[in-house]
């Protein structure tokens, strides 16, 4: 469970709600003031407008899968790379020690798909040119199918301050028209403001996280696989463990490479602190 997700989202509205409800005189909350901010027809043109333009420019698919994109963000697939590089180091050591064919006992142990699919190439002898291929050619659609999902909320975002620019104008004409009508003005200047409000609202509180929130979990399950690319085609060179795993390490980001040595120095202190320890106890005894 992504609880930054779910504290993120919580805090955005709970301190939008709260400016919108604070009485700096009384110094308390006054939840009346929240009336002032609900407006039905502003609703219809920026929901319901966006939700419009939504279904012109994108395909029924599109809408099936925002129920997935919401687990996704919420309680995501776990991608380690670090875990990877660790299967992919004792795959290749698998190899190197029984040959590649004792790879296929390995693979009904192996559940992500992109792995299992790749070694069962290897196994049946492929020639790696048409390995590699293959799995370029599966990256490049991942990255293709997954920038489509973020420009669907990217494209939402764009679409939902736009039609609140157009209540505004709405809400402008109405109070221009009626300009002798005090009840006509005001209920023209509610909607001009509040359409313009919502449409801010569902852009960056809704829309932009999630674009946002999808594209981080496309670069995890996407480093995931470039390094099981990389170090599937190494074991199929019969390339040395250790040298495998150096390779892949080398192209973790920074912060994957300072959190392996810090647990590295974090191993060192424990391993010297049970020598420093031993040492005490042997002078106690003594």
């Amino acid at each position: 469970m992504d609880f930054l997700s779910i504290l993120g989202f919580i805090l955005a509205v709970g301190l939008v709600g709260f400016g919108m409800t604070f009485d700096q005189e009384a110094m308390k909350l006054v939840f009346t003031n929240i009336r002032a901010f609900v407006d039905v027809p502003s609703m219809a043109i920026t929901i319901g407008g966006t939700i419009g333009v939504m279904m012109i420019s994108f395909p029924a698919g599109a809408f099936k899968k925002i129920g997935s994109h919401l687990k996704i963000i919420v309680r995501p697939y776990a991608f380690n790379p670090v875990q990877s590089i660790s299967q992919i180091v004792s795959l290749a050591t698998e190899a190197r020690m029984k040959g590649l064919l004792s790879l296929e006992d390995k693979l009904n142990e192996i559940d992500e798909p992109f792995l299992h699919n790749s070694l069962m190439l290897v196994v049946d002898s492929v020639d790696s040119e048409k390995v590699r291929k293959a799995m370029e050619t599966e990256l490049e659609q991942l990255d293709e199918r997954h920038a489509l999902d973020r420009r669907f909320y990217e494209k939402a975002a764009s679409y939902a301050p736009a039609f609140g620019m157009i209540g505004t104008l709405v809400g402008l004409i109405l109070m221009l028209g009626n300009m002798s009508d005090v009840d006509a003005l005001a209920k023209g200047m509610a909607v001009a403001l509040i359409t313009t409000l919502y449409g801010s609202l569902l852009a960056n509180i809704i829309f932009l996280p999630m674009a946002s929130k999808l594209k981080a979990r496309h670069e995890e399950e996407f480093l995931c696989k470039q390094l099981v690319m990389e170090g599937v085609l190494a074991i199929q060179e019969g390339e040395n463990p250790k040298f495998i795993e150096e390779k892949l390490f080398k192209l973790l980001p920074a912060s994957y490479k300072k959190t392996e040595e810090e647990k590295e120095k974090d191993g060192q202190k424990k391993a010297a602190k049970k020598k420093r320890r031993r040492r005490n106890n042997k002078e106690i005894v003594e």
